[in-house]
C-alpha cells in the first residue's frame, strides 16, 4: 500500500510565522490615512485594532514567533494539516504529472481561516477587548471568528453579505452554533447600511459594503475591535503556517513544487500557501512558479487598477496601494462568496505587478466542472472558491500531459464545499451559466 499522504507531527509544527515585507521584490507604498491621505500613524488603527496586531502589521523581522496559546488552539484547529496526492485524479487526467492538494478543510470551521482568527482573537484577549466585529463574504471567515471568539472568551459580530447569508443559511446557522451574532449585509444597523438599503431594499451586498459596517459598529463601541480575514499584512502573516508546512512536505517527500495555485479573493489563502515559496524564489533558490486564480466576474487581479483604493465601500479604511475594481464595485452573486471582493491584498498586487505571480480568472460553470470532476476522483466536496485552484491545476496537469512533462502541481485546498451544496444543485440541474 503506497501511502497519499504526507504528514507532520505536533513537535514539526512550525513555531513562526513567515514575513515576506523585507524580501519584497521592491517597497510596499505605506498605507494613507483616509482624511489627510498622508502616510498613517499606527496609533491611528489603535481605534480599531490592537497594538499586538497594529505592529505585525509594520513588522520588518522575517519570522515572528506564534506565541504557545496559538500554537495549542491551532492543534485544536486541526493543525499539522496533511499534504495529500490527488492520484485517482491523475489517473482520470491521465497525466504524467503529480498533483498535491494541502488539507486546509480539515479545520472545525471547514477552512484556512482559522490560521489567523486563533491569532486575532488571541492578540484581542491578551490586551482586554471584549467584542470583536467582522464582515464575511461566503461564511468562512465569519465561521472563523465565531469558533476563535468562543475558543478565547470574546463575544463576535457578524456582518454577513446578503448574498450569500440567503444562499449559505448554514454557514450563517455555524455562526450562531458558536456564539456570534449574524446580519444580513446591507442591514439596518448601521447608518452606511440603512443608505444602501435606502438605494436598493433588495441589495446583494458586498465585501466592500460589509467592512463599512463592521468598522462602523467598531469605532462607535469603546469594548469591540474589528477584525479582518484578509488583505493586510498580520493576515496574510498568519496564513503562512501553511506554506511552511507545506515546505517541511515535500522535504519529507524529496520533492519541489513547479506550480503552486491558490484562489484569490483578498488573498490570504494564496499568501499563505505560496509566500515561503515565494520568499526563496525572490532569493533565486527555487523555480517554482506561482498562480493566482479569481473569478471572471471579480478581476481585480486580471483587469483591475493598480492604484490606492479604499478597503471598503464607505471610505472608512485606510487607502491601500492594490489592484482593485474600485470600492464601489459591486460583483455579480456568483457562489464563491469569498472571492467576490474588489480589490486584493497589497502584498499579493505587488507581487502580480512584480510578474512573480501570474493572475489568471475562470467563468463560474468550467469551475464548477472542474470541482465535481474532482469530487468525483477524490471524494471530497471543494468549496466554489476552491474550485478556482482546482480548475487552475486541471488545465496545468493537462498541459503536462500534451508536453508528456513529470511536472508536480501542488494547491491550496483552502476549504470544502459541504456548505455550498446549493451552488451544486443548481450545477447539477443545468442552471447555472
Amino acid at each position: 500500500m503506497k501511502p497519499t499522504r504526507t504528514t507532520l507531527t505536533a513537535e514539526e509544527m512550525p513555531k513562526k510565522w513567515y514575513n515576506i515585507l523585507p524580501d519584497l521584490p521592491e517597497p510596499l507604498a505605506p498605507p494613507l490615512n483616509p482624511a489627510t491621505k498622508k502616510p498613517i500613524d499606527p496609533k491611528d488603527l489603535e481605534a480599531v485594532f490592537p497594538k499586538g496586531l497594529i505592529r505585525q502589521e509594520m513588522a520588518s523581522d522575517n519570522y515572528i514567533d506564534i506565541p504557545e496559546e496559538v500554537l495549542q488552539a491551532y492543534m485544536m484547529a486541526n493543525r499539522p494539516s496533511p499534504l495529500q496526492r490527488a492520484v485517482r485524479l491523475e489517473q482520470m487526467l491521465k497525466t504524467p504529472a503529480k498533483i498535491y492538494f494541502k488539507r486546509e478543510d480539515l479545520s472545525p470551521a471547514g477552512s484556512h481561516k482559522t490560521n489567523t482568527s486563533l491569532a486575532q482573537a488571541y492578540y484581542n484577549m491578551k490586551e482586554g477587548v471584549e467584542n470583536l466585529v467582522t464582515e464575511t463574504g461566503a461564511g468562512q471567515w465569519g465561521t472563523a471568528l465565531s469558533l476563535a471568539c468562543s475558543y478565547f472568551g470574546l463575544g463576535c459580530e457578524v456582518f454577513m453579505v446578503r448574498a450569500s447569508y440567503d444562499q449559505k443559511p448554514y454557514r450563517r446557522e455555524m455562526m450562531r452554533v458558536y456564539g456570534a451574532k449574524v446580519h444580513p449585509s446591507p442591514s439596518d444597523l448601521t447608518e452606511f447600511g440603512k443608505k444602501m438599503l435606502a438605494k436598493d431594499p433588495n441589495h446583494p451586498g458586498s465585501l466592500g459594503i460589509a467592512i463599512s459596517e463592521a468598522m462602523e459598529t467598531a469605532v462607535k463601541d469603546g469594548n469591540t475591535k474589528y477584525s479582518l480575514g484578509s488583505v493586510l499584512n498580520h493576515v496574510m502573516l498568519h496564513q503562512t503556517i501553511i506554506g511552511e508546512e507545506t515546505m517541511l512536505q515535500f522535504q519529507k517527500l524529496d520533492e519541489r513544487p513547479d506550480y503552486m495555485i491558490g484562489c484569490v479573493g483578498g488573498g490570504s489563502n494564496f499568501a499563505g500557501f505560496t509566500f515561503p515559496y515565494i520568499g526563496e524564489k525572490l532569493k533565486k533558490k527555487t523555480k517554482t512558479e506561482f498562480v493566482a486564480v479569481e473569478p471572471t466576474v471579480v478581476p481585480s487581479l486580471t483587469e483591475g487598477k493598480f492604484e490606492y483604493d479604499f478597503g471598503d465601500t464607505a471610505g472608512m479604511t485606510p487607502l491601500l496601494m492594490m489592484y482593485t475594481l474600485g470600492h464601489d464595485f459591486v460583483p455579480s452573486p456568483i457562489h464563491a462568496g469569498g472571492l467576490r471582493y474588489h480589490g486584493a491584498a497589497p502584498t499579493v498586487s505587488l507581487l502580480v505587478k512584480t510578474k512573480v505571480v501570474k493572475p489568471i480568472s475562470y467563468k463560474q460553470k468550467e469551475v464548477f466542472d472542474a470541482a465535481v470532476m474532482f469530487a468525483r476522483a477524490e471524494g471530497i466536496i471543494p468549496a466554489p472558491e476552491t474550485s478556482h485552484a482546482i480548475k487552475a491545476a486541471i488545465d496545468l496537469a493537462l498541459e503536462a500531459k500534451k508536453k508528456n512533462e513529470k511536472k508536480i502541481i501542488a494547491f491550496n485546498f483552502s476549504g470544502h464545499g459541504l456548505l455550498d451544496l446549493g451552488g451544486y444543485q443548481q450545477y447539477m440541474d443545468g442552471k447555472m451559466t
